[in-house]
C-alpha cells in the first residue's frame, strides 16, 4: 500500500528572536509510536554502555549503606541479603523480559500503553510518568544533595561551607542544567572512567574495611550480639528485614535506565530493526553483570559499616545538633578512617562526580519520557520536542524540591523510593500480563509473586513515608493537569500527517483530479450498499448544486481509537455498483473524524495543486454533546469543527479547501 506524508508548513525559526531560536533548537524527533524505527545511534559494546547506567546505579553506594543502617540498625546486612535476592530473582528476570519486548528504548511504561489501550491506557501512561518523573527529579536533588555531603564533610572543605547545603546543592544543579543547555553529547567515555575508577576505590575500601575485620574480629562478635539481642532467631531477623525493606528500596534504581539506553547497545551485524536479537541478549549481559556487581558491593559495603562505623556516627541531624560522619557518607567515612585523608578526599572527589552524573542520567531519562509521549497523545505543547525549554522546567522543579528539602539525603528517600517502586511495580504488572497473554503458565505464576512482594513493598513505603506519595501525587496532578489543558487547546489541530493509500483509492483520486474539480462528500457509514450513496449523492446535489456531469467520490472515517492524537490515516478504495450505477468509496480509519477530512483535504490540495470540495449534511446532535463525542470519542458535528481546523491549519482562505454543507 503507497504511503504518503504530508507535512503542513511552519513558521521557520528565523522568523523568531535569536533567543528564542537557540531556546527551540534541536526537536526530538517526531515519534509516531512507542516502537518507532529509531535514529542512526552510535553503538558501543555493551560494558561501555552498563558504566552509562551505572552512574545512576552505582551512584547509590554513595548513601544506600548509611540509609539502610538508620533503617535496620544492627539488621542492615540481613536487610540488604533481602534486596539482593529480590533483585537477582526478581527485578533482573522481569528487565530481561522488558528488554525482550521494548528493545527501542520505550522502557516497561510502553508494555503497559500496548497492553491497555483507549483512554485507560493514556491515563495509565500518565500516572506511571508521573511517577518516574518524581523518580528521576528526586534522583538529580538526592545525588546533588549527597553530593554536596561529600563536600563538607571533606577535611580540607573550607569551614564556610558548613550549614550551606542548599546553597551547594542548587549551584550543582544549576551547572547539570547548563550542561544541558549547552548540549548534553555521548558521555558514555566519560561515564566509563568515572564508573571504573569508583568501583576500583570502593574495592580498596571494602577490602581495608575486611582486612580490619580479621584484625579485630571482636567487631563481629559485638555486631551478632547486637542482632540476637533484638532478633532471637533468624525467622524474626528475615521478618523484620522485610518489613524495612520498603527503605532500602533505592538499591534497586539503575534498571528502568538500562532498558531505557538499549538504543545505544551494538548488538549483531544481522541484527534488524524488526528483530534485534544480539541487542537484546547484550542487553541482558548488562543488566545481568551490573545487578552481579551492584549486589557483591551493597552485601560487603554492609557489613563493613555496619561493624566498623559506631552507631552515633550514623545519626541524622536534628535541631541545634549536627549529623553525624557517616550521615549520607558511609564508605567515604571509612575511606578516611582506614586509609587517611589523602585517600579519602580522592574518594570523595569520585563519589562526587559519580554523583552528579547520576543526575545527568535522570536528567536523560526526563528529556526521553516527555518528547516521547506527550506531544504524540497531544498532552504537551511542540515546544516540548526541544531539550532546553524541558532542562529549564526540570531545573526549576528541582531547585523547588532541593528548597523544600533542605538539601537532606534521608528526607528525600521515601519520595525516591516511592517512584522507582511504583516504575517497578508496573513493570512487574505489564511483564505478568504479558506472560498470561502469551500462555507462559510457569513465568506467570513466578511474575505474580514477583508483583505481590512489589506491591507490597510499594503499599509499606506509602504507609511508612507518605511524604513520597505526596510529592508523587503533586507531579501527578501537574502532569494531567497540564496535559489536559494542553490535549483540548491542540485538539483543533490536523493530527495526520501520514496517509496510507491502497492501489484503487489512488486510482479513484487520479481519475477525479484528471477530470476536473475534485468532489468529495463526507459520509457516515450505514449501510453501505448502493441505495445508501444513490440517496446520499442525491441530497448534496440538490443542497448544494453539484453539477450532474461531475465525478464525485465519498469519504468515510470510521474512529479506531480516539484516545490517540496523531495517527496513520488508512484509505481504501471501495466500489459499490448497482445495475448500471457505481459509486467510488473512500474508506478510513483515524482518531478522529473532522481532523482527518480536514487533513486530507489539505493533503489533496498540495498533491494535484487544487483545493477540493467537500460536502458534508447538517447534524441533528445537540451541540453540547457533539462537543463531549468530539473530544472523547472523536466524532460529533463534523462540519463546524472541520472548517476550523483548517482555518487554523490554512490562514488564506483563498487556498483553503471549499466546504459546503447542506441537508440533514
Amino acid at each position: 500500500m503507497p504511503q504518503f506524508t504530508y507535512r503542513p508548513s511552519r513558521a521557520s525559526h528565523n522568523s523568531r528572536h535569536p533567543f528564542m531560536r537557540w531556546l527551540l533548537k534541536g526537536h526530538v524527533k517526531e515519534m509516531e509510536g512507542p516502537y518507532e524505527q529509531e535514529e542512526e545511534h552510535p553503538s558501543h559494546p555493551w560494558w561501555q554502555v552498563m558504566c552509562l547506567t551505572g552512574v545512576d546505579y552505582f551512584s547509590t553506594l554513595g548513601y544506600q549503606p548509611g540509609i539502610a543502617f538508620l533503617a535496620a540498625g544492627a539488621l542492615s546486612p540481613i536487610a540488604t541479603l533481602v534486596l539482593v535476592l529480590l533483585t537477582l530473582f526478581g527485578a533482573l528476570p522481569m528487565y530481561k523480559r522488558v528488554a525482550e519486548q521494548s528493545p527501542y528504548g520505550d522502557g516497561s511504561i510502553s508494555m503497559l500503553e500496548n497492553l491497555l489501550p483507549w483512554w485507560q491506557g493514556k491515563l495509565f501512561v500518565l500516572t506511571l510518568i508521573g511517577f518516574a518523573a518524581t523518580g528521576f527529579i528526586i534522583t538529580i536533588t538526592l545525588s546533588a544533595a549527597d553530593a554536596t555531603a561529600h563536600i563538607i564533610e571533606n577535611p580540607y572543605a573550607p569551614h564556610a561551607f558548613h550549614g550551606q547545603e542548599v546553597a551547594i546543592t542548587l549551584v550543582l544543579i544549576a551547572l547539570l542544567g547548563a550542561v544541558f543547555l549547552k548540549g548534553f553529547g555521548e558521555a558514555i567515555g566519560i561515564a566509563v572512567g568515572i564508573v571504573v575508577v569508583y568501583i576500583l576505590l570502593n574495592l580498596i575500601v571494602l577490602f581495608t574495611g575486611f582486612m580490619a575485620l580479621l584484625r579485630n574480629p571482636a567487631e563481629i562478635g559485638d555486631w551478632t550480639s547486637a542482632l540476637f539481642r533484638s532478633y532471637p532467631n533468624p525467622l524474626m531477623m528475615v521478618a523484620a528485614a522485610m518489613l524495612v525493606f520498603p527503605r532500602l528500596a533505592l538499591g534497586l534504581s539503575g534498571f528502568e535506565t538500562g532498558v531505557v539506553v538499549m538504543p545505544l547497545v551494538k548488538g549483531d551485524p544481522t541484527d534488524t530493526h524488526e528483530q534485534p536479537a544480539g541487542r537484546i541478549r547484550n542487553t541482558r549481559k548488562l543488566l545481568t553483570t551490573a545487578a552481579l556487581i551492584m549486589s557483591f558491593l551493597l552485601i560487603c559495603s554492609s557489613i563493613i559499616t555496619t561493624t566498623l562505623i559506631p552507631p552515633e556516627e550514623f545519626r541524622a541531624p536534628s535541631g541545634d545538633s549536627p549529623a553525624g560522619g557517616a550521615y549520607g557518607r558511609a564508605l567515604a567515612y571509612l575511606a578516611h578512617h582506614q586509609l587517611g585523608s589523602a585517600f579519602g578526599t580522592v574518594y570523595d572527589l569520585s563519589t562526587i562526580m559519580i554523583l552528579w552524573f547520576a543526575g545527568s542520567s535522570a536528567m536523560a531519562g526526563l528529556l526521553n519520557i516527555v518528547p516521547r509521549y506527550l506531544p504524540r497523545y497531544g498532552m504537551a505543547p511542540e515546544w516540548t520536542r526541544a531539550t532546553r525549554p524541558l532542562v529549564l522546567i526540570y531545573t526549576a522543579v528541582c531547585f523547588l524540591v532541593t528548597w523544600m528539602f533542605r538539601a537532606d539525603v534521608e528526607a528525600q528517600a521515601g519520595a525516591y523510593a516511592t517512584g522507582v517502586l511504583a516504575l517497578m511495580t508496573s513493570a512487574t504488572i505489564a511483564v505478568l500480563l504479558f506472560t498470561r497473554r502469551i500462555g507462559d503458565r510457569t513465568a506467570a505464576m513466578w511474575f505474580s509473586v514477583v508483583t505481590v512482594v512489589f506491591v507490597f513493598t510499594l503499599v509499606v513505603n506509602i504507609w511508612d513515608q507518605p511524604g513520597g506519595l505526596q510529592i508523587a501525587l503533586i507531579f501527578i496532578g501537574s502532569i494531567v493537569a497540564t496535559s489536559l489543558i494542553s490535549r483540548a487547546w491542540r485538539t483543533t489541530e490536523l493530527r495526520v500527517d501520514t496517509f496510507k493509500i491502497d492501489e484503487r483509492a489512488l486510482q479513484f483520486l487520479e481519475d477525479v483530479a484528471r477530470e476536473g474539480e475534485i468532489r468529495i462528500i463526507a459520509n457516515k457509514k450505514q449501510a453501505g450498499d448502493a441505495s445508501e450513496y444513490r440517496l446520499k449523492e442525491r441530497e448534496q446535489c440538490e443542497y448544494n448544486h453539484i453539477p450532474d456531469d461531475e465525478p464525485i467520490l465519498f469519504l468515510e472515517v470510521t474512529v479506531c481509537d480516539a484516545s490517540e492524537f496523531t495517527d496513520v490515516m488508512d484509505i481504501q478504495g471501495v466500489e459499490i455498483r448497482d445495475s448500471d450505477e457505481r459509486f467510488r468509496v473512500l474508506r478510513a480509519e483515524a482518531s478522529t473524524v473532522p481532523n482527518a477530512i480536514a487533513a486530507f483535504a489539505m493533503y489533496l490540495r498540495d498533491r494535484y495543486g487544487k483545493p477540493p470540495h467537500i460536502y458534508f449534511s447538517w447534524s441533528e446532535t445537540n451541540p453540547l454533546v457533539a462537543v463531549f463525542r468530539y473530544v472523547l470519542l472523536g466524532e460529533g458535528d463534523t462540519a463546524p469543527v472541520t472548517h476550523e481546523v483548517l482555518r487554523q491549519a490554512e490562514p488564506d482562505p483563498k487556498r483553503r479547501p471549499f466546504l459546503h454543507v447542506g441537508g440533514g
